[in-house]
């Protein structure tokens, strides 16, 4: 017992003298230019300096003394990656694993999961993301606290914990034999107000950072209609309001156009996926300024050969309709928010979405800002998304002008979060 205190203590002092070492540590980043993203303009050249993970000047006249100097020559420095729809404690890529991990595996298991992948992420790029919910028993606020503890390296997490979803509904744990995985709603499963208003607490009370609804029926999950609305307009209008009143934002997981519409009409910060947009939908969504997080890569990438039948069949039906509703949303200018569903692809894979929205309509510029300030906007901060004075430095670094060649963000060849460099 003895042993395993000091070692604790050993492990926490290291971790408290690191923080405050780079507390005290200045550090220069000199490249040859940064992008502002604000105003898609290329500056140059790129002197930031750099104090207890904040930028504190950009391009000064004169150089603090005693500083690290970090070299990177002809990169251009940027923004990091804001991902607003991951799942970084869920492995949905390798086969049909995903089927079975509910039973199968712990949040324990989840958890470790996580920080395999959450490092990925953050190597591809990705500082910040809000991930859009866990198996049940709060793996991913569990992997947050870690992070944000310096204890592993990680993007920066707004995790939504548990799904909430009607029973048997898309995010329900369905398939198996009654009496096996049968959750409520501290679980997130919630029927009526009642229920709602007590998996919403719960959720709340365990530190969750935003709140995930199933609004209509999915893809990855049993049943015949993906795009079925699953809660009532009266039901998700309760949902909305009583995570307002925890000052928690609402995304919507939803497919067809009515439950799409109807979670736009209840107040939902952000649509996910919304493959079946319609003129009126954009309508509604442009004047509340709700949010489109199009996840549109995943429409370019083969679903993994053990994939269910059921599964297959949804996920072709809904393509045509899923590159239609991007293309309306480019032309009308909503706001859109990049979000990958990673964990549904390989984690890293997340930056791939930049390309599948530049080829579908995006400018270069569109599609940055889309994981910078854009995202930055939707989830409420302004301590990041952008280069300047006074914000986080999370920053990444690539070859060339991304302006002109979006796959340069593929090839991430340097990250910092919060001042601290992430080895690669």
């Amino acid at each position: 017992m003895r042993i395993r205190l000091f070692t604790n203590l050993s492990l926490l002092m290291s971790i408290l003298l690191a923080a405050q070492t780079m507390a005290n540590e200045v550090q220069i980043l000199k490249a040859k230019q940064y992008l502002d993203v604000e105003n898609g303009k290329l500056i140059q050249p790129a002197v930031l300096v750099i104090k207890a993970g904040v930028i504190t000047q950009i391009n000064p006249k004169m150089l603090p003394d005693q500083a690290k100097i970090i070299e990177l020559g002809d990169k251009t420095l940027m923004p990091g990656f804001m991902d607003m729809h991951s799942h970084l404690t869920l492995d949905y890529f390798n086969g049909d694993h995903w089927t079975t991990a509910p039973v199968m595996e712990t949040p324990a298991d989840w958890a470790l999961h996580g920080v395999v992948f959450g490092k990925k992420m953050l190597q591809a790029g990705f500082t910040t993301v809000r991930d859009a919910g866990a198996f049940p028993g709060f793996p991913d606020v569990a992997l947050m606290k870690a992070i944000d503890a310096g204890v592993i390296d990680g993007p920066s997490m707004f995790p939504a914990g548990h799904y909430i979803s009607i029973t048997g509904g898309h995010c329900d744990i369905t398939g198996f034999a009654p009496g096996i995985q049968e959750i409520g709603p501290k679980q997130g499963i919630a029927d009526g107000k009642a229920e709602i208003l007590k998996a919403i607490r719960y959720q709340a009370k365990h530190g969750v950072k935003v709140i995930k609804v199933c609004a209509t029926a999915g893809v990855f999950s049993k049943g015949n209609s993906p795009g079925a609305q699953q809660y009532s307009d009266e039901e998700l209008k309760v949902i909305v309001e009583e995570s307002n009143r925890h000052g928690l934002k609402v995304m919507a997981h939803a497919h067809g156009s009515e439950g799409i519409m109807a979670a736009v009409k209840a107040g939902v910060a952000s649509i996910e996926h919304g493959s079946m947009l319609t003129p009126d939908i954009i309508k509604e969504m442009k004047k509340r300024g709700t949010f489109y997080i199009p996840t549109i890569h995943l429409n370019d990438v083969p679903l993994p050969p053990n994939t269910p039948v059921w599964t297959r069949e949804k996920n072709n039906y809904l393509k045509p309709f899923v590159e239609n509703s991007f293309k309306m949303a480019v032309e009308h200018g909503i706001n859109i928010a990049l979000g990958s569903d990673a964990g549904v692809m390989a984690h890293e894979d997340a930056r791939y979405e930049f390309k599948a929205m530049v080829k579908r309509g995006m400018t270069q510029l569109q599609a940055i800002q889309a994981a910078t300030v854009n995202s930055a906007k939707l989830l409420g901060i302004s301590d990041r998304g952008v280069i300047k004075t006074s914000k986080r430095a999370d920053i990444v670094a690539v070859d060339g002008n991304p302006l002109k060649d979006i796959t340069l963000l593929e090839q991430v060849s340097f990250v910092m979060k919060g001042g601290k460099v992430i080895g690669l």
